[in-house]
């Protein structure tokens, strides 16, 4: 016998299939829809783009209709035109764009690492909008090289015979082994065999290169005389890495690069260093911890040098080979090399940046990553109490807002256990959690990327920039005002 649950269940079954079912057709068609849209959308936005979102936006109604047809409520025609108006203001956005830097990290590899200096920028959009002599000879009237560009300006700066300019680090790291070790042997210690961000691993590239890895010391210790046991006919190259974010401390010991110069210079075979963010200025002098700089690597008589243009560096992405004229241009004539090439933007603002650094007072002031590395705890203070200030005189409600001491960091890699002390505004939401709030702040026109520390929202304004105060105070103002 049929009980009245099972009759009662195909009866409220066959009511809601029904209900979807009228639903689902009453949803506009996309052709109907974009000829009913308002003149204002279809001035602004280009047909290709105005039938992708009208698709997506009716596409979004069915799936909610289809997953919960009893709840659904049926959009009107206001409704509709403002679900397009939404959709056509996100599709028209770049992919790619400003961000508001609340972290306190300031090279920030997913937010873009280095800032460029505004000369660097303007030199960029001159170059990037107008004809240039990338690989011509002004004076020659005949084809020039691209790399001769900077590669003096590099020569100068780091006392090296000669240098060589490529996409990023890595792919320098690449070039240069493979060159230089492929079907022979490598030796690195394996205190040094790290992965950094991306998943960037030094045995990986190695196995890439041809070379063959041979590891030498422990994991802690590793002594010159480990890297002289390891010596055989087939070696090509002494590497040594720098570390980047991971460190070693207590019972350990490396191998000085002077010590390896020593070692390669009775056995002829060549010394390679990764300085990974290398930097052109002593950053001690600023009070922060010391780190070797690109010369004084370079003013030990090792034959290669890698290090990254952006980072502690502060200019655009790529990757810079100095070092011995015999052993760069070796490098240069690998067909490797071509497809490593950087643009004429990169060489652009690269430039620009490289000029700085004859002026290190100068150099500190202009390029962005020193200059908020360095910057006074004061001034931070200072530009977080203006956004306050404009907050508190525009009644904004709904939120506490408290100044607080921070800790920033260098980020990139670069002096990973060293903080810098910063300054913060604190927000704590009335009306929505932390993490819905940090949520919104990611998914604004122009968003903001902060942290949460203790159930409050954290805008460290060391790496808010000047220009980004008085958005910043529009974007929380209007926020807190809906």
């Amino acid at each position: 016998m049929i009980s009245l649950a099972f009759i009662l269940y195909f009866i409220t079954n066959d009511i809601i299939m029904e209900k979807k079912k009228e639903l689902l057709q009453a949803l506009p068609k996309v052709d109907e829809a974009i000829a009913s849209i308002t003149r204002e959308l279809h001035e602004k936005v280009p047909a290709m783009l105005l039938k992708k979102i009208v698709r997506q936006a009716i596409d979004e109604e069915r799936q909610k209709i289809l997953h919960d047809a009893e709840s659904y409520s049926p959009l009107d025609t206001e409704k509709w035109f403002q679900r397009f108006r939404e959709k056509a203001s996100e599709g028209m956005q770049h992919n790619l764009r400003r961000v508001i830097n609340g972290t306190g990290v300031v090279i920030h590899t997913n937010l873009g690492r280095s800032l460029l200096s505004s000369e660097a920028a303007l030199q960029l959009l001159q170059c990037g909008r107008s004809y240039t002599n990338l690989e011509f000879d002004l004076q020659s009237g005949k084809r020039g090289s691209r790399y001769a560009l900077v590669e003096e300006l590099i020569c100068d700066l780091t006392g090296a015979e000669a240098a060589l300019v490529v996409n990023n680090n890595a792919a320098a790291v690449l070039l240069v082994i493979e060159t230089l070790a492929k079907d022979r042997e490598a030796i690195v210690s394996r205190g040094e065999l790290v992965e950094i961000g991306g998943s960037f691993r030094i045995p990986d590239v190695m196995a890439k290169s041809g070379a063959t890895l041979v590891e030498v010391g422990a994991t802690n210790r590793t002594h010159i005389y480990d890297y002289e046991r390891a010596l055989t006919e087939a070696t090509a190259l002494l590497l040594k890495v720098h570390t980047s974010n991971f460190r070693m401390i207590g019972f350990t010991k490396e191998v000085s690069t002077e010590e390896l110069v020593r070692l390669a210079r009775e056995h002829d075979v060549t010394v390679m260093e990764d300085l990974g963010s290398g930097c052109l200025l002593d950053l001690s002098d600023y009070g922060l911890p010391r780190e070797r700089t690109v010369q004084e690597v370079v003013d030990t008589g090792v034959d290669i040098v890698t290090f990254s243009g952006d980072k502690l560096l502060g200019g655009p992405q790529a990757g810079i080979i100095v070092g011995r004229k015999r052993a760069i241009d070796r490098i240069k004539k690998n067909p490797l090399n071509r497809a490593l090439r950087i643009d004429k933007l990169t060489l652009a603002s690269l430039e620009s940046v490289l000029r700085c650094y004859f002026d290190p007072p100068a150099a500190r002031e202009k390029i962005p990553t020193l200059r908020m590395l360095t910057e006074d705890r004061s001034l931070i203070k200072k530009r977080a109490q203006k956004v306050l200030s404009r907050l508190k005189k525009k009644k904004v409600g709904n939120c506490s807002f408290t100044l607080l001491p921070t800790i920033s960091q260098t980020g990139g890699g670069a002096i990973p256990e060293y903080g810098l002390e910063s300054w913060a505004l604190a927000l704590q939401p009335a009306n929505i959690s932390v993490n819905g709030f940090e949520r919104d702040m990611r998914n604004t026109i122009l968003p903001l990327v902060g942290r949460i520390e203790k159930e409050h929202f954290l805008i460290d304004f060391r790496t808010v920039q000047d220009d980004d105060v008085d958005d910043l105070t529009e974007l929380l103002s209007a926020y807190f005002s809906r």
